[in-house]
């Protein structure tokens, strides 16, 4: 489903060179577990998939489902299916949460060529996804993300992505500032939406979340490269040797 293929990437406003030659593919039906220490370009990984305009690719190619999305801009691949959740949710004032989810879901809908919900059916359909977040309507009556805990913030972007339904879904550090009850909420959701026609990518520091969100494969990002890929095994390895013994060996 996604092929990354020697890719190259620097920042647009210095050049600064971050992804070194990056290879990995991900498979639909597999949750694929991206690790690697501060600065290896994992956040940069996942702002170029989603086609943020300050960063620039240089050689090489992302290939989603067979076709280059590097000429697609943003919303082009949220249409075609992919999604980013961000380590640090976007606020929007002056957009209520419910208004945010009814236009984009309309949107998807149109771009796939179906018929735009009506207000019962859409909110139906937001009550039954929320209710298995732990998520009070009156919550999704506030601006999105305006005055929400860390822990609401990264609920309402799984509640985002059931919704959407999205068939790449890329998580960038969701489980950063989450308590343990959150974390198991969203760790939760992530997995209801693990089938065979849909691809993961969970872009974390820590073990932590692999406990609850088990992936299928391991890469090690560090320098702009994946250094080593192994199985879920690979993550416990970090865990005990820290990044820079597995790095080391893997030199």
């Amino acid at each position: 489903m996604l092929e990354i293929r020697n890719l190259h990437a620097r920042i647009a406003e210095d050049g600064t060179e971050i992804i070194k030659g990056l290879d990995l593919t991900v498979n639909a039906g597999e949750v694929a577990a991206i690790m690697g220490p501060n600065g290896s370009g994992k956040s940069t990984l996942s702002y170029i998939l989603a086609g943020r305009e300050d960063y620039e690719v240089t050689q090489g190619d992302i290939l989603y489902n067979g076709e280059s999305v590097l000429e697609m801009d943003p919303a082009e691949r949220a249409s075609a299916g992919m999604f980013l959740a961000f380590q640090y949710p976007m606020e929007i004032p002056g957009v209520a949460t419910m208004q945010f989810l009814k236009v984009a879901m309309n949107e998807q809908r149109k771009a796939r060529g179906q018929d735009e919900l009506t207000t019962p059916d859409f909110i139906k359909r937001v009550r039954e996804a929320a209710a298995t977040l732990n998520i009070d309507m009156e919550m999704l009556k506030r601006p999105v993300n305006v005055g929400f805990s860390g822990g609401e913030k990264k609920r309402s972007e799984i509640l985002q992505m059931k919704l959407l339904e999205p068939k790449l879904c890329v998580l960038d550090e969701t489980d950063s500032g989450l308590d343990i009850d959150a974390l198991k909420i969203v760790a939760d959701g992530v997995n209801a939406l693990r089938g065979p026609d849909r691809a993961i990518v969970v872009i974390t520091h820590y073990q932590r979340l692999l406990q609850y969100i088990v992936p299928d494969t391991v890469h090690i990002l560090s320098r702009g490269q994946i250094v080593k890929t192994g199985d879920k095994e690979l993550a416990a390895q970090l865990e005990a040797q820290g990044y820079a013994g597995v790095i080391e060996q893997a030199a």
